[in-house]
């Protein structure tokens, strides 16, 4: 069998201090993610602050929307990462070549047929969501450049879980800050100097994805050679295209369920008004800041569970998700202080707004989603680490957990409660979602049996 010889692994998560190189290996993705949310908030700040709350509400019309198109695109190509990062804990060169060459096809299948479906049904969904007839063409004009161009979306994903399936998390990072600077200066040449409006922010989006994918697909070429695959690797075997389908479908439609909860979600929030969406709107894009630590940690979890079952160390694998869960803690900690102290200078910040209506909601939202941060990140290391243990049902149950609740949220509470529902919609549904992954993986054969094995021994 052809092993992997690599000079540098930028960080080893199969041998030496489980949290610290967790920690290490967390940053570049915290960092990351920060600049890919620099790519939302730009257009909510540039939208907000130059053409006004009527636009900045049609942008958060369609968030949902979009988290739906590239979601699914995004969760298929982390699924089809943890595939090649199970073969590189298992030392198998061959086999992560053939991983890679499996999911460039199955990737740019799945992407030709998000772009095709987007294309022919979004503006039916502005139309079911109850889009206030105002903002609903401003909305699509938004979204359709993202639905056409979901490809390069999941191109710059898929290089990136590729290049953190193998340890490095640093290079995705440096190519993402470059793109993310590129990305802000675009948003506002489009939409303040050629007055392409919110078109010219998604325009700008993509534009600066695209440079994101060159980037890394010409380092995994030059540098990576363990991740470019030959002519022979793009062979079709079918257990492992099995593998990969099924993986990256898991997630593919864990992303799917969670977005389509939150379209669901946005349709009871539509029938509150268009200040109460541009409320919402800029506190969901302060969220995604916010939520990032336990974000980032999850991910590093993904592939410290995923290399460390390929090298078969189950002790190791519970101690560090035992870390990774007290981490969450410490982070709800931390931003409960914060958002308690300036969520409404936050709210005026992103927003541009100076509508009571806007910043109280804002801040109401931020301060009381704060300490359920806490649930969210034991939730996301869970979820992430059962699929990384192979699973691919059990993660899909919470995702129902979510879609349900929310239904009911939309239908019984948000009517009767207005906002305030809104508010406690996710923190409510994520414990209910802890619950359910946990007792899942307490009762994983490969971690029960493993901790069986240890108890005797």
């Amino acid at each position: 069998m052809e092993t992997i010889r690599t000079p540098r692994r930028q960080v080893d998560l199969i041998h030496g201090p489980i949290f610290k190189n967790l920690f290490i290996f967390a940053i570049p993705i915290f960092i990351s993610n920060l600049f890919q949310q620099l790519y939302n908030a730009a257009d909510a700040m540039i939208v907000g602050n130059v053409l006004g709350d009527t636009s900045l509400a049609a942008v958060g019309a369609c968030g949902s929307i979009y988290e739906l198109l590239v979601g699914f695109g995004l969760g298929i190509g982390n699924g089809l990462a943890i595939v090649t990062a199970r073969a590189y804990g298992a030392e198998d060169a061959a086999k992560v070549k053939k991983t890679v060459a499996g999911s460039v096809i199955i990737g740019l299948a799945a992407s030709a047929i998000i772009t095709v479906v987007g294309l022919l049904f979004l503006y039916p969904l502005l139309e079911a969501l109850d889009t206030p007839p105002e903002i609903i063409d401003e909305a699509y004009s938004y979204i359709q450049p993202i639905a056409q161009y979901v490809v390069v979306m999941f191109a710059y994903n898929l290089c990136a879980a590729l290049l953190r399936a193998v340890g490095n998390s640093v290079m995705p990072l440096l190519f993402l800050i470059f793109s993310s600077c590129l990305n802000v200066g675009l948003d506002y040449w489009f939409v303040a100097g050629l007055g392409l409006g919110v078109r010219g922010a998604s325009l700008a989006t993509v534009l600066s994805q695209a440079v994101s994918v060159v980037l890394c697909i010409f380092y995994i070429v030059r540098r990576v050679k363990h991740l470019v695959p030959g002519k022979e690797h793009f062979s079709i075997e079918a257990g492992l295209y099995r593998e990969l389908i099924t993986q990256g479908l898991s997630m593919g439609l864990m992303s799917s369920i969670v977005s389509a909860g939150s379209v669901i979600l946005q349709y009871g929030i539509n029938g509150l008004g268009t200040l109460v969406i541009a409320g919402h709107t800029a506190a969901r894009k302060l969220f995604t800041f916010t939520d990032m630590p336990v974000i980032a940690m999850a991910t590093a979890g993904s592939t410290f569970v995923s290399q460390n079952r390929g090298a078969d160390k189950p002790e190791r694998i519970r101690r560090g998700m035992r870390q990774i869960w007290l981490f969450g803690l410490g982070t709800a900690v931390v931003m409960t202080a914060l958002m308690w102290l300036g969520a409404d200078v936050l709210v005026r910040l992103v927003s541009g707004s100076s509508e009571p209506v806007v910043l109280e909601n804002g801040a109401r939202y931020l301060c009381w989603t704060a300490p359920f941060y806490s649930v969210l990140g034991v939730l996301l290391a869970t979820r992430y680490a059962l699929q990384s243990l192979g699973q691919k049902i059990l993660p899909l149950i919470s995702s129902g957990i979510e879609l349900v609740g929310k239904i009911i949220f939309m239908l019984v509470f948000i009517p009767r409660f207005g906002y305030d529902a809104v508010i406690l919609c996710e923190p409510v549904i994520w414990c209910f979602m802890c619950a359910q992954l946990l007792w899942s993986y307490w009762h994983d054969p490969y971690i029960k049996g493993s901790q069986a094995k240890a108890k005797k021994n």
